[in-house]
């Protein structure tokens, strides 16, 4: 069965002063703040969409290294991933990073990375940035 996640964003004025709201409407878990300055420069306590879209991306991630890690036999202690995502104004987005480590007993830091780049690949929101470069920085703790 295929389930369909929504938010939305209410968006009012001009690109560069203008200011929005976005949602997680199926979850009800939260509201955010949008703008373009906190989108190409940076601003407290407001997010944008690269950051929603790391937070998608390490979610992902993460559940896709401990399906990968638990149907070998190997059930993780703990998996942490940041994911940051990069734009460029003029450009959009050029490339997710992936942070991760992990504690899984009984492996080997090799045996831990070919589940990790495994997982990179085969994670559905990494399979829907293929347009764009993902790198991955994995350790065993």
């Amino acid at each position: 069965m295929a389930l369909t996640s929504e938010a939305t964003t209410v968006w009012t004025g001009p690109l560069a002063t203008g200011r929005g709201t976005t949602s997680l409407d199926s979850s009800k878990a939260a509201e955010f703040p949008v703008n373009w300055k906190a989108r190409a420069e940076g601003e407290a306590n407001t997010t944008n969409p690269e950051e929603l879209l790391g937070a998608a991306h390490s979610a992902c991630y993460s559940m896709a290294l401990s399906n990968a890690l638990g149907e070998a036999g190997h059930v993780p202690e703990s998996i942490q991933t940041t994911a940051a995502v990069t734009f460029q104004p003029g450009k959009g987005v050029v490339g997710s990073h992936l942070l991760v480590n992990a504690t899984v007993p009984g492996l080997t830091e090799a045996e831990f990375l070919v589940f990790a780049e495994d997982a990179k690949v085969n994670c559905p929101i990494s399979q829907a940035l293929a347009g764009i470069p993902i790198t991955l920085e994995a350790e065993l703790a």
